[in-house]
């Protein structure tokens, strides 16, 4: 059966905490779907474990990124090797709850082109993480929401779902970290193109060390939340 979705999770040395998010995630999506865990190295400490993971459950598809290395290059690759027409984006750390997948990607098969999971709209909530980090990501969305009107209060989480199609239309250009959702999110709305999202709790990683690193990234992230601000395109 074709998927009707793509997840894509990038992966970097995570181990076996890879094995019990995985099958949280394969127990709490019912619909067809494939998972490319993209990982960069064949090194990556993650890799045997999703072999094995594979062996059991199809779905689950191991992917060695063979373009440059970091998290926006496994994202860029696994677009390129997802199959379903919606793709959803979520990490490796737990932080996502598996459980909205089906919710998001139903937003898109409804018509919108994105549908975020927020963390700042009413019901949702960011729980842990660095205090900096978030207050910054809280800011961005919350101004881009209300004065840039781009359809979520929440542009910089990562875990989206897209219509496959219109990322492909519009391209991905991002390079650095996980800015990728913040620049679509940016060319949605320069595009004039439907954005939708739902409340989401938000949990910092238990276990492991987060890769995400917001000083060498933060001028990425400006230049898409200052994109959105700009005229409409065709």
């Amino acid at each position: 059966m074709s998927p009707q979705v793509s997840i894509i999770v990038p992966v970097f040395n995570e181990g076996d905490l890879v094995v019990p998010l995985m099958h949280r995630l394969l127990e709490a999506v019912q619909m067809p779907c494939e998972v490319l865990a993209v990982f960069d190295s064949i090194d990556d400490t993650t890799k045997p474990h999703l072999e094995k993971l594979a062996e059991n459950d199809s779905r689950v598809v191991p992917t060695l990124n063979t373009g440059p290395a970091g998290p926006a290059h496994a994202l860029r690759f696994g677009f390129e090797c997802a199959t379903a027409p919606v793709v959803v984006v979520t990490m490796a750390d737990g932080s996502d709850d598996p459980m909205q997948i089906e919710e998001l990607v139903r937003l898109v098969e409804r018509g919108v082109v994105i549908a975020a999971a927020s963390r700042y709209t009413h019901g949702g909530q960011q729980v842990g993480g660095p205090i900096l980090k978030g207050w910054m990501s809280q800011m961005a969305g919350l101004t881009l929401c209300w004065f840039g009107r781009v359809g979520t209060h929440d542009a910089t989480n990562s875990f989206k779902a897209y219509d496959r199609s219109f990322v492909q239309e519009v391209g991905i250009e991002a390079d650095a970290g996980f800015e990728l959702g913040i620049e679509m999110v940016a060319k949605a709305r320069r595009h004039r193109r439907p954005v939708a999202e739902i409340s989401t709790i938000w949990l910092d990683r238990g276990d492991g060390q987060s890769n995400f690193q917001l000083s060498a990234w933060v001028r990425k992230y400006l230049h898409w939340y200052f994109y959105a601000f700009g005229r409409r395109l065709p």
